[in-house]
């Protein structure tokens, strides 16, 4: 797919020695690029492999060179080449020049389980109002592998840049800690011989059917489908992104902890949040937050069962005294829905007065509630709230990157709704 006046920036050949996976480092950049500045958005590539359309790639980095991993697919043994254009019709209108380099093309042979991995990567085309937009876009994608009765089950999950519908700006803040999408869109499960035994996607209204559509080789291809980036079979855009997949553990750890290690995704997340005006001091249901750089954001693990929770920090200058009255910011902002209703890792981010510095947020409080009635269905007996880990406690800098970690705990505290609170300083 090429738009008629693309403009050809890079051509290069590499050599499989055998069949299997290929997967490109791209490092890439464009003046005057910037993803929350309209108008200034990203250059987009167009990548071709031997004449053939494989993907397009939005530099949502910004100016400097930056690294892009995708992935080109399954590969015959021998030469191939690589060429790399700019598609002009995709591209904000006031970006420059593109730098660009790649100085990896790997081959991974049969066998591994990156290369099992890499092999059926989803392919994912563009929802129909995002092309040309600077929205929504996918920018990650990971995997995991687990143990099943009758072999290994992989899933694999995406992170997009923002969620044009679904739930609002400040309540995934409240409740998730981001202002990002992050959907499972894909899992597969094979026998022992490494053989296809079921597969499965995440498709409208979160249902997960058996997947039944194409694939290109090995690789599934999915198409974006709503505003809160679930998938469908099939579609009618031609644009399509490939990220190379990662493998990545979750164990004791939220799905957030990807975008931890890729800091640079938060910053992509925050500016198109302010490009898109959400970025504003308006009260809870507005689909605003305040400056992201004011808030405390928290990660946590327990057991919330049919209960709610949420976090809170104090300030000031010195510890806290038994005795002394202080007062509570809470990441709920007073709002029931605004709560933690969810089992295992999860995040909450408490929005701050203006001016404060990480040093001045002296204590964190875990206060667990009585979930209210859901769609006029009461709630069943109210348990106790089971917290057990906090991962960290960060603030964000001013390039919207997490922090230094100010907290960390392991224990075993219990929450009766309504009950005591559990406070942990911080130091």
């Amino acid at each position: 797919m090429f738009a008629a006046d693309a403009l050809l920036l890079a051509a290069l050949t590499f050599n499989a020695e055998s069949p299997g996976e290929a997967v490109a480092l791209v490092r890439a950049g464009c003046a005057r690029c910037a993803w929350g500045e309209t108008g200034r958005e990203a250059a987009t590539l167009t990548l071709s492999l031997d004449g053939t359309y494989s993907q397009h790639l939005v530099l949502v980095r910004g100016e400097s060179p930056a690294e892009y991993r995708i992935t080109l697919g399954t590969v015959a043994a021998g030469r191939h080449e690589l060429t790399v254009d700019r598609d002009p019709t995709l591209s904000a209108i006031n970006v420059g020049d593109v730098s660009i380099d790649v100085p990896i093309v790997a081959v991974l042979p049969p066998g591994s389980d990156d290369s099992v991995a890499q092999s059926m990567a989803p392919i994912l085309y563009a929802r129909p109002n995002t092309i040309g937009r600077f929205t929504d876009l996918p920018i990650l994608m990971w995997y995991e592998v687990a143990p099943t009765p009758r072999g290994r089950r992989f899933r694999y999950s995406v992170i997009f840049t923002n969620e044009d519908g679904g739930t609002e700006t400040d309540r995934l803040m409240a409740t998730w800690g981001r202002t990002t999408d992050i959907e499972f869109v894909y899992g597969v499960e094979l026998d022992h011989a490494g053989q296809v035994l079921a597969e499965e996607f995440q498709g409208p209204g979160h249902e997960v059917p058996p997947f039944k559509g194409r694939h290109e080789a090995r690789h599934p291809l999915l198409w974006v489908s709503t505003d809160n980036n679930m998938v469908s079979e099939s579609g009618t855009t031609s644009v399509r992104y490939a990220p190379a997949p990662e493998r990545f553990d979750l164990t004791n750890v939220s799905r957030e902890a990807v975008m931890d290690r890729h800091p640079w995704s938060y910053t992509v997340a925050f500016e198109e949040a302010r490009r898109e005006g959400k970025i504003a001091d308006k009260p809870p249901g507005q689909n605003a937050i305040p400056d992201p750089r004011r808030f405390v954001f928290v990660e946590a693990c327990g057991e919330i069962g049919n209960a709610a929770l949420a976090f809170a920090v104090t300030l000031g200058r010195a510890p806290i005294r038994p005795g002394r009255v202080v007062p509570w910011i809470w990441s709920d902002r007073g709002v029931e829905r605004y709560r933690i209703v969810r089992d295992g890792c999860f995040r909450a981010a408490i929005p701050l007065p203006r001016r404060v510095r990480p040093r001045e947020v002296i204590a964190l409080r875990a206060f667990a509630y009585k979930r209210p009635p859901t769609y006029g269905r009461a709630v069943a007996p109210v348990n106790p709230v089971r917290l057990t880990r906090v991962n960290t406690v960060f603030m964000l800098d001013d390039m919207y990157q997490p922090g230094p970690p100010m907290l960390t705990w392991t224990g075993d505290v219990r929450l009766e709704p309504g009950g005591r609170p559990f406070d942990l300083p911080i130091k």
